[in-house]
């Protein structure tokens, strides 16, 4: 079953604090949305949309791209609505993390698609020491270093990817990431040693 056309605006971040009778409707609304009601989903979505855009907003930055990966977080709802569970939590837990799930996904594919030499250059000079050959380092392609900071393993791989790649800072990388800033900054820390290692062992 194709989504219903949704025509509010999705680009609102006022989110107002939701009574335990408000939570119980949503959980009812997606029920029913997982049964097929396109009104009970359409009144679900005036009630979330401004939570959803607030999320992919804070993670991507930019108020078109949220936008549209907003409206691709309530289409993923509607197809995936039958695997919400009331007993597990809210379901206006269970979108938040879709949407930042979904935030993330497009930042990184958005990442891919940018001019990265700036950014590749600052991860080479964090990496320069006496750990790698630095004429070494200087001869790594880009689809290898990328390929490198997959290989390290999560979490240290997104840490890194979002650090040097996305831009963002300690604070940012946290938010985005949902954990605390000592915890960000303790990946990217590892997540850099961790890549001077595994290309010191390609080097050899």
């Amino acid at each position: 079953m194709s989504a219903p056309v949704l025509e509010g605006k999705v680009r609102s971040t006022s989110v107002s604090t939701m009574s335990p009778d408000k939570l119980d409707r949503l959980n009812d609304l997606l029920v029913a949305s997982a049964a097929g009601d396109t009104h009970a989903f359409s009144e679900f979505y005036d009630a979330l949309a401004p939570l959803v855009y607030g999320v992919t907003l804070h993670v991507l930055r930019n108020p078109a791209l949220a936008e549209e990966v907003a409206q691709d977080v309530f289409v993923e709802v509607w197809s995936k609505a039958a695997h919400f569970d009331p007993a597990r939590g809210s379901a206006r837990t269970w979108v938040g993390r879709i949407a930042h799930g979904r935030a993330v996904d497009r930042l990184r594919s958005h990442i891919a698609s940018v001019e990265r030499d700036d950014r590749e250059a600052t991860l080479r000079a964090a990496l320069r020491g006496d750990d790698v050959e630095t004429d070494a380092l200087d001869r790594v392609e880009s689809q290898r270093l990328r390929a490198a900071v997959a290989a390290i393993g999560e979490p240290h791989s997104t840490a890194v990817e979002l650090a040097f790649f996305g831009g963002l800072t300690h604070a940012e990388l946290a938010e985005s990431t949902g954990v605390p800033l000592g915890t960000a900054k303790t990946r990217v820390r590892d997540g850099v040693r961790k890549l001077k290692e595994l290309m010191a062992r390609e080097e050899r």
